[in-house]
């Protein structure tokens, strides 16, 4: 009989022996602990380089929506309808390749996909409407999040030298810029590749989906978004898509409601991505 309580010791003595003390807890947590504030900024890099891409993508997809519409239009562009300033938005119509106009407010607009769907884009996208809105874009304002929503319904706008432009262009070039060509059809743009289409455009300046400078004006009266760690998207008239990083801190709004402090006034030693983007919007008519 005293056989079995001995063996019984034996176990109890090797189960304490292997045991963790108080000590080597405390040191295997502080290790973990180390290790994950070590992976942590790497794994916040993947996911902003992971939305970047995705970002990128959204915009090709747009191009090549745009590319057919205008193969299917015996080369006629997308309407892209706006105001001679950023306070006068595009006139509602599904003719346009986008029908809203986003605002901070509770208005159906920012959340109603058939202001896409329905447009003239819309078809020419298989009405997926997620290609319509950055990843990186979640930014609404306090009335919205109380409402419960989880973003709204766009990021991205057009360049407001491409496409029929309506009132503004009857004259056969754009009231805004009117020394610098408007373009109708996509075999009016001499380089493609240097024209660029759509962008993902600040969470602030966005409304209607035309994308507003005027040469004359050293002023972002839109502004870029700069989502991806000071960067924006930027898809061309071939089809291609790049990411462009800003160089300076004034074209850097944060990505907040009411943040662009627009228009904003762009002083000469920081010109550069502002000259960046008029250079890739049009060329001069003579």
């Amino acid at each position: 009989m005293a056989q079995p309580v001995r063996q019984k010791a034996t176990e109890r003595n090797d189960a304490r022996g292997v045991a963790f003390t108080l000590i080597e807890l405390l040191v295997v947590i502080a290790l973990i602990a180390l290790l994950a504030a070590m992976l942590l900024p790497a794994i916040s890099k993947a996911k902003v380089r992971t939305q970047g891409m995705a970002c990128l993508n959204n915009n090709r997809q747009l191009a090549a929506a745009w590319l057919l519409y205008a193969d299917d239009q015996n080369d006629r562009l997308p309407y892209n309808l706006g105001g001679p300033n950023r306070e006068s938005v595009a006139q509602r119509t599904n003719l346009n390749w986008v029908n809203n106009i986003l605002n901070w407010e509770l208005d159906p607009d920012n959340t109603n996909t058939a202001t896409l769907t329905e447009a003239s884009l819309g078809p020419y996208a298989s009405r997926v409407v997620g290609i319509y809105r950055c990843p990186s874009d979640s930014v609404l304002s306090s009335i919205q999040r109380q409402a419960g929503w989880s973003g709204r319904v766009r990021s991205y706008s057009m360049n407001m030298m491409v496409g029929d432009a309506g009132e503004l262009s009857q004259q056969g070039f754009n009231l805004n810029n009117p020394d610098y060509v408007q373009f109708f059809k996509l075999s009016s743009i001499p380089r493609p590749a240097n024209i660029f289409v759509f962008l993902d455009e600040h969470p602030d300046s966005i409304n209607d989906g035309y994308f507003l400078n005027k040469a004359y004006y050293h002023e972002w009266l839109d502004l870029p978004a700069s989502y991806h760690n000071g960067a924006a998207t930027f898809s061309f008239a071939d089809g291609h898509s790049l990411l462009r990083r800003w160089e300076h801190a004034r074209t850097k709004r944060p990505s907040l409601p009411d943040a662009a402090s627009l228009p904003l006034y762009v002083p000469a030693s920081e010109i550069d991505d502002f000259n960046w983007v008029l250079e890739h919007m049009s060329i001069g008519r003579n």
